[in-house]
């Protein structure tokens, strides 16, 4: 396979996510006024609730079943390394180059969480269609390369609304917290807007003021003398009562988590595809039960080109307004296409030393390319979620997605070049 056919195949999935971006951006703007901030907004809690759990549960009850999740166990264990050292390389990035602190948990998440979905569902097909590609016949290369993406973008949708999910919400919270000091900051200067007849001006009711602010004095001080007591004397329960007051937020935080439309659909997903009756009725040849899976399927499909309009409404007010600095950019694409990908090599051979991969080279080329891809777009799906970083986020895939055709077509030819 030439360096300029695998170059065209790796650039068609980008070249389509940058098209559909720009019709985002062009629609977004004030002469359209079609996809306005509340428009993007609205949308992206529709993608939320409906288009991605579709897309995740039919993807997996269809192409997944028991015998695959058992042998294919790697694949998860792998896309969590991938995770792992996404984010310490984020967090090293974060900590060496200090962005704005509500940004740190969208640069964390885009080291950490790749693209493991539709990037991964054209580049694979289009490989093996390819008559000289390295893994064999075209039909069987085509069915099986299918199911290792369908089960790769499950497990990374897993991952992304648990891990990166909690990252985005976190940095969210610090957004909100700089936004009330803010506010609390600028309250003393309105007081000062006040009109030439305020009684401090006049010089009236001077005396009440002082008494009244002597009494509360000595009120206060005798609240902060029974405040320290009461500190003191339940100190001691407080201490004993932590350790379980924070196991049990951690514990609700996961249940929350968990509960998330997109990862309940994939882990009904899994249950449907591992087991036999089940997968039966998702797939048979009863009428109803075919409408209704062509049904999730349908709404499915809506995911990737609704994500990618809100990127690209994104985008139009991110270009103007976005306070992330080039360096930043430079150290998330320096992360994802030059430290992951060399990672990826090394625990991919070392896995197959120790006997834990099977004998497919397409099945290692899956995990390599894992470690290769863009930043997830259901990231920006998240910063819309909670209304922090959508624009940074959109010039950070602006970027690292104009990069990724030269940095997927390198890797590619190694990738094969090793396996072949």
């Amino acid at each position: 396979m030439g360096f300029w056919t695998l170059f065209e195949v790796a650039s068609m999935p980008i070249l389509q996510v940058l098209l559909i971006s720009g019709l985002g951006a062009v629609v977004a703007t004030e002469y359209c006024s079609l996809l306005t901030a509340d428009a993007r907004k609205s949308l992206n809690k529709i993608v939320f609730m409906l288009f991605t759990p579709s897309l995740m549960f039919a993807s997996l009850a269809r192409t997944v079943t028991l015998q695959d999740i058992i042998s294919w166990w790697f694949m998860p264990v792998n896309i969590a390394i991938t995770f792992l050292f996404g984010g310490m390389l984020g967090w090293i990035v974060v900590k060496l180059l200090k962005p704005k602190p509500y940004l740190e948990g969208l640069v964390i998440a885009t080291c950490a969480s790749g693209n493991l979905g539709n990037l991964l569902l054209i580049i694979v097909p289009a490989i093996c269609n390819e008559d000289n590609n390295p893994f064999g016949d075209k039909s069987t290369c085509s069915s099986v390369g299918l199911s290792y993406v369908s089960f790769s973008m499950a497990l990374g949708g897993f991952f992304i609304w648990t891990y990166t999910y909690q990252l985005v919400r976190s940095s969210s919270v610090k957004y909100k917290e700089l936004q009330a000091v803010d506010n609390f900051a600028k309250q003393p200067n309105k007081d000062l807007d006040s009109n030439e007849s305020t009684h401090l001006l006049k010089g009236e009711d001077q005396e009440p003021v002082v008494m009244s602010v002597q009494s509360t004095k000595s009120v206060e001080d005798v609240e902060d003398q029974a405040v320290i007591s009461q500190e003191s004397s339940s100190k001691s329960e407080k201490e004993s009562g932590t350790l379980w007051d924070k196991l049990a937020g951690v514990l609700h935080m996961i249940v929350e988590e968990l509960m998330a439309p997109p990862t309940l659909a994939t882990i009904l997903g899994f249950i449907f595809g591992a087991v036999s009756w089940l997968r039966k009725l998702i797939i048979g040849n009863s009428a109803p039960l075919r409408v209704i899976q062509d049904s999730i399927k349908l709404l499915g499909d809506g995911t990737i080109p609704c994500i990618t309009l809100i990127l690209g409404g994104n985008l139009t007010q991110g270009l103007r307004s976005s306070r992330i600095r080039p360096s930043v950019i430079l150290g998330v694409i320096s992360v994802r296409y030059m430290i992951l990908p060399v990672i990826g090599i090394w625990v991919v051979k070392a896995a197959d030393h120790l006997g834990f991969l099977p004998p497919d080279p397409l099945y290692h080329y899956v995990l390599m390319m894992q470690f290769t891809l863009p930043p997830a777009m259901n990231i920006g799906t998240i910063t819309q979620l909670f209304n922090v970083g959508q624009e940074e986020c959109s010039v950070l895939f602006l970027w690292t997605y104009l990069v990724a055709a030269l940095a997927l077509t390198f890797w590619s030819i190694v990738y094969m070049g090793i396996l072949s």
